[in-house]
C-alpha cells in the first residue's frame, strides 16, 4: 500500500483554522447571549377590544322605533310604506368592520331620513390597544362638532384646578375679559353691558350614561326660501365599537320648524337601544 505524503505546511493551516473557528463560534454565543439579557423581556401586546364583528343594522332597529322616528311613514301606501320601514343597507367592503343602513320616509310638508352607521375600529399597532384608538376616531368625531368645553367641577375650582379666577401679583383677583371691578373685589358686567345666551339644556353637548363615551349634535339650517331643515346626531363608544345616528328632519312651507326636543329625544332613545344591542 502507497503511504499518504506528509506536508508539514497544510497540516499546520488546518489546525490553525480549527482553532479559529473553535474560538469564534464560542466567543459569538457569549456575545449573544449577552445581547440577549440586556435587552429584557419583550413588551406584552396591547389588548383587542371587545367586539370582533358587528350586527347587522337594518334590522337593528325595530319598527316600533320607526314609527316613531318616520312619522311620515304612516301615511304612505303600504308599498312604500313597507319599503321605508325596511330601510336600505350602506356598501361596505368589509361587513365585520363598517355596517351601516338608512331609513327615509316623504309627505308632502315633511321629511325625515334616519341614518345608521356602526364602525369596529382595529389598531394595527401592537402597542396600542383597539379601545386606544377607536377613543382617537372617537374624538375626532366629537371635535369636527365644535362641542363646547363642560363647565368646570367646584371641587376643580376650589382647588385651584381648571375654572378658577386667576390670580394677579398680591393675590387680588384678576377678573375676567370683558367685566369691570368693583371696590369690594366683586366684578360687573360692563356699562350697557353684554348678556349671557341663555341655554335651553337641548345645546349640543356631551352625554352621560350611554356607552363609555358620548355626545349629541343639534343643527338647524335654512332650506331654501321656506324650507328648515334639522339634523341631530347621537355618536356613543362602546369599546372598539363607535356607532353613529344622524336624524334629520325637514319641513316645508308653512309648515312648523322641526322640534329640537322631539328629535332629540327620539334620537337619544335610538342610542339606547342600540347600546344595549351591543351589551347582549
Amino acid at each position: 500500500m502507497q503511504r499518504q505524503a506528509y506536508v508539514p505546511g497544510l497540516t499546520a493551516l488546518a489546525a490553525a483554522l480549527a482553532l479559529g473557528l473553535t474560538g469564534c463560534s464560542s466567543g459569538g454565543g457569549a456575545d449573544v447571549t449577552a445581547m440577549d439579557s440586556k435587552a429584557g423581556p419583550a413588551a406584552p401586546a396591547a389588548p383587542p377590544g371587545r367586539y370582533r364583528t358587528l350586527f347587522e343594522p337594518c334590522g337593528a332597529v325595530p319598527q316600533a322605533a320607526l314609527k316613531d322616528l318616520l312619522p311620515g311613514a304612516a301615511e304612505l301606501p303600504d308599498a312604500e310604506r313597507d319599503k321605508a320601514y325596511r330601510g336600505s343597507a350602506s356598501v361596505t367592503y368589509d361587513t365585520d368592520r363598517r355596517v351601516g343602513c338608512s331609513w327615509k320616509a316623504d309627505t308632502p310638508d315633511s321629511s325625515y331620513r334616519l341614518v345608521l352607521d356602526i364602525e369596529r375600529v382595529v389598531s394595527y399597532d401592537p402597542a396600542v390597544s383597539d379601545d386606544a384608538r377607536a377613543q382617537e376616531v372617537f374624538a375626532r368625531k366629537q371635535t369636527a362638532a365644535n362641542l363646547p368645553q363642560p363647565p368646570a367641577s367646584p371641587k376643580a375650582s376650589q382647588s385651584g384646578g381648571a375654572g378658577q379666577t386667576p390670580q394677579a401679583p398680591g393675590g387680588t383677583t384678576t377678573p375676567p375679559p370683558g367685566t369691570t371691578p368693583t371696590t369690594t373685589g366683586a366684578t360687573q358686567p360692563p356699562p350697557g353691558g353684554v348678556t349671557a345666551t341663555p341655554t335651553t339644556g337641548l345645546e349640543p353637548r356631551v352625554l352621560e350614561g350611554l356607552g363609555e363615551v358620548a355626545f349629541l349634535d343639534d343643527v338647524l339650517t335654512p332650506d331654501g326660501s321656506n324650507g328648515r331643515h334639522r339634523t341631530v346626531s347621537v355618536v356613543f363608544r362602546t369599546s372598539n365599537v363607535i356607532v353613529t345616528i344622524g336624524y334629520v328632519a325637514q319641513t316645508t312651507g308653512a309648515t312648523e320648524v322641526p322640534d329640537s326636543a322631539e328629535l332629540q329625544e327620539r334620537a337619544r332613545n335610538l342610542a339606547r337601544l342600540l347600546a344595549d344591542r351591543l351589551e347582549e
